[in-house]
């Protein structure tokens, strides 16, 4: 019998598509999610570091008035535009290019010439930890949500019951306090460690756990865990019996506890909050009596830029890295400028009857999707010029995320009703009522549908509660 071995060799093709940022994609990423504050600090930054970038004397280098066809961020550019072609800079060969416009293989480079450390937010570096977890499309939902409710310090003040109603009510997202939860401990592996805490005993404990080195770990945890109402009001005497340690141990622990971080989101975001003590609106919306609305992106004082005259000619390869790093720069900040207004209009269109009375029930349902679809941008590239960023109108200042918001339900006429408008009338009966004789929830739900709002008791509920009011028995 004779065996025979067959080999075979299959081969296949097989074709994928990835996409890759460009360096100067990245750039623009990072300064579409900047305020007008910190995208003045970042300015001063690149000016600094690049010798041939200088401020310009005339009164604008790039315009504030968006292209009438405009691309998506992260559209291929067309011939002749577009840093990498402009022909200016036409290299001989790819050794000769600088070495953050040589594509992925100097990731690294392009990372150091980008240079945001200081500049990026604690959102900003939240966000960019997600990557480092499986997540599916609901959780980085989920998770941008969590993060954009985080208060200054990093913790998650709020129940995790009025995060989820409040998810359904102002950002369409369908979720439970358990659904949270399962983020939420997610959350609390990123860095700094302590963040995503419900509390300052949570937000303490996470870090000890964290930190398998902490001398003292065992009876650290075991302080924070059982004796923390004794830790706060520094009853040491009571924490020594109860933990049967001496004097001298308790010493040890209270140094150690000294030692670790009670506003973890302080840490990244303490630069940002020195330069912001006070809210810069990102853009101005004026309405004139005659109903005219003119909108206008607010630079601070951020200087216009341009290539030093110097460096016409230069033939040095040092010098020309430099020069196409800053032509870089400035074509990301002209690109910015483009996004930021024709968002901007987007939005004042589609909200007009607000701008217009500054009437909050006038706003009407508006999704991201609906201002992707006016602009022609990426839904991913509204919600970068969304977030984070402040409009001052006529009628006061407000973020520009309260301008998005889902229907609640529909009126008798079939209209499309939002949450502002249902909390606004719910405030101006509350605010009618005999205050010997508060109006219940059921109440207020039969006096609404008698307006045409046709909700239930429960939103009725929920909305009461995030507007802050009590129950009505606590109204008298």
């Amino acid at each position: 019998m004779i065996q025979r071995n067959l080999q075979t060799q299959e081969q296949t093709q097989q074709q994928t598509q990835i996409q890759q940022l460009l360096p100067q994609q990245v750039l623009l990423v990072r300064l579409m999610e900047m305020p007008v504050e910190a995208l003045q600090h970042r300015v001063e930054l690149e000016c600094m570091e690049n010798p041939w970038l200088e401020a310009s004397t005339s009164p604008s280098d790039y315009s504030s008035e968006p292209e009438e066809n405009g691309n998506d961020m992260f559209s291929p550019p067309s011939e002749g535009q577009g840093e990498a072609s402009d022909a200016s800079f036409d290299y001989r060969s790819e050794d000769d290019m600088p070495d953050f416009l040589n594509g992925p293989s100097h990731s690294n480079n392009a990372a150091e010439y980008m240079a945001y450390d200081d500049t990026l937010s604690l959102t900003d570096r939240l966000r960019e930890q997600m990557a480092d977890f499986e997540l599916s499309d609901h959780e980085k939902e989920l998770m941008e949500y969590l993060i954009g409710s985080l208060d200054e310090d990093g913790l998650l003040k709020k129940s995790l019951a009025i995060l989820a109603d409040e998810a359904e009510i102002y950002q369409g997202l369908n979720t439970t306090p358990e659904e949270l939860e399962q983020v939420l401990n997610i959350l609390q592996q990123f860095d700094p460690p302590g963040i995503g805490a419900q509390s300052l005993q949570e937000c303490l404990l996470i870090q000890v756990r964290r930190d398998e080195d902490i001398p003292h770990r065992d009876l650290l945890t075991k302080l924070l865990d059982k004796c923390f109402d004794d830790f706060i009001h520094k009853r040491w005497q009571r924490i020594e019996k109860r933990l049967h340690i001496n004097h001298a141990q308790a010493g040890q622990l209270q140094r150690e506890i000294l030692r670790l971080n009670p506003r973890p989101g302080g840490t990244l975001g303490a630069k940002s909050a020195d330069r912001a003590q006070s809210i810069q609106p990102d853009f101005l919306v004026d309405t004139d009596e005659d109903g005219t609305i003119t909108v206008t992106l607010s630079r601070g004082n951020q200087p216009s830029l341009i290539i030093s005259p110097d460096a016409d000619g230069q033939q040095d390869t040092f010098v020309r890295q430099y020069v196409e790093r800053g032509q870089m720069f400035i074509n990301a900040l002209q690109q910015r400028s483009d996004t930021m207004m024709r968002t901007m209009q987007a939005i004042v269109t589609l909200q007009k009857p607000f701008f217009r009375e500054g009437d909050e029930t006038l706003l009407r349902p508006m999704r991201l999707e609906d201002v992707a679809e006016a602009t022609g941008y990426d839904i991913s590239t509204i919600s970068r010029v969304a977030n984070s960023k402040y409009v001052e109108t006529t009628f006061g200042t407000y973020p520009l995320k309260w301008f998005f918001t889902h229907r609640t339900t529909q009126n008798e006429e079939g209209d499309d009703v939002t949450a502002h408008q249902v909390m606004a009338a719910l405030r101006r009966l509350i605010e009618q009522e005999d205050k010997h004789q508060p109006l219940s929830d059921e109440r207020l739900t039969q006096m609404l549908h008698a307006e045409g709002f046709n909700i239930a008791r429960r939103t009725v509920s929920k909305y009461r509660e995030l507007m802050g009011v009590p129950v009505a028995r606590m109204r008298k």
